[in-house]
């Protein structure tokens, strides 16, 4: 996606999204916000990187309900980048037993190629919003960058899909690429699962499913500012400074409670439909992790890098001073952005070779 493109793109969603009111849930996360009597608060504006200030301070609050979800799904989709960048291919492939079929973008950067690396993307959209057509101009970068063909799944969205229907379209989308490596010249060796925000907690969810069917291996995992877990802005409050950007509590509560079935927080959830939850660790993909210093999700992504790394799971943390989520979205061109897209192609790059 061009830089503009995908300022864009954030600046209508978060527009869309402008409603009044709170659901209860999110009334409920908001209040677990509040400061204790008597301790200063810091101002989030203050936290910010002097870059990526201007361009949050002019975004209204997104509130995300079932009242405002349909205006927060509604798409303008980047033109597609023009040859000579790999053009994309859309399919449709086996789904789920019972499912309908699952549509996926493929992006092959030399078509007819041998022994290729391959990216699985899952995208974002707090398990509720998005699709892959919107990051085509990502696919098309990353697949002429890591030199690897790009597969894109467009699962099903909550609340209209529970968990599991999101994750077992993405696991049919990882069948259909390792039953037909040969044929696109992909190394079944080489494939890493990916993805930003709720993308990355899919990516993060089909990694520990594949981990435990032990039918497919996975590579590597690239989680950028990864969802991953429900509990954050429910029943785990979070410091005022962290979350007041974009990706709200509210927003978090809502998403999760959307794709759970249950509230977020809950006692108990659906087992593997939260990537924080999962006990076991051990034998996982090696990962990295990226993720801004007051993204909502900074706690929940360190600490799930500090549960890989004691489990033996190789992992790459960086946290980004000054960054709230989604920033690179919305200031492509501001020197922390470049930061982290040098962070993760990088990593790519390492875990491909």
């Amino acid at each position: 996606m061009s830089r503009e493109s995908r300022r864009d793109f954030l600046k209508n969603t978060l527009t869309a999204g402008i409603a009044v009111g709170l659901a209860p849930a999110a009334r409920f996360a908001a209040a677990q916000q509040s400061p204790a009597a008597g301790k200063s608060v810091p101002d989030p504006f203050s936290l910010v990187d002097p870059e990526l200030l201007p361009a949050v301070k002019a975004l209204p609050k997104l509130v995300l309900n079932s009242e405002t979800l349909a205006a927060v799904r509604q798409e303008q989709l980047p033109p597609t980048f023009p040859a000579p960048a790999p053009q994309p291919v859309y399919r449709r492939i086996p789904g789920p037993p019972g499912a309908p079929a699952v549509r996926i973008i493929v992006v092959d950067p030399a078509p007819g190629g041998k022994g290729r690396p391959a990216f699985l993307h899952t995208h974002g959209g707090g398990y509720v919003a998005g699709s892959a057509a919107r990051f085509i101009n990502f696919h098309q970068t990353i697949a002429q960058t890591c030199k690897c063909v790009v597969v894109s799944v467009e699962y099903r969205l909550a609340p209209e899909t529970r968990f599991p229907g999101s994750l077992e379209d993405n696991y049919a989308a990882l069948q259909w690429l390792y039953a037909n490596a040969d044929e696109l010249g992909v190394d079944r060796k080489r494939i890493a699962v990916g993805g930003e925000s709720a993308g990355g907690g899919h990516a993060a969810a089909l990694a520990i499913a594949a981990r435990d069917r032990k039918e497919i291996p996975i590579a590597f995992q690239l989680l950028i500012y990864p969802m991953l877990d429900d509990r954050t802005g429910s029943s785990r409050p979070v410091p005022p400074h962290i979350g007041s950007f974009i990706w709200t509590p509210e927003c978090n509560v809502f998403g999760w409670t959307s794709l759970l079935g249950v509230p977020a927080g809950s006692s108990k959830v659906p087992a593997g439909s939260v990537p924080a939850r999962v006990e076991n660790l051990a034998d996982l993909p090696p990962a990295f992790i990226v993720v801004g210093a007051i993204d909502l999700f900074v706690d929940e992504d360190v600490e799930y890098a500090r549960r890989l790394i004691s489990a033996g799971v190789p992992t790459e943390l960086h946290v980004v001073p000054g960054a709230y989520h989604a920033y690179d979205l919305l200031v492509p061109n501001a020197a922390v952005t470049a930061r982290f897209t040098d962070y993760w192609k990088a990593a790519l790059k390492r875990a491909f070779a």
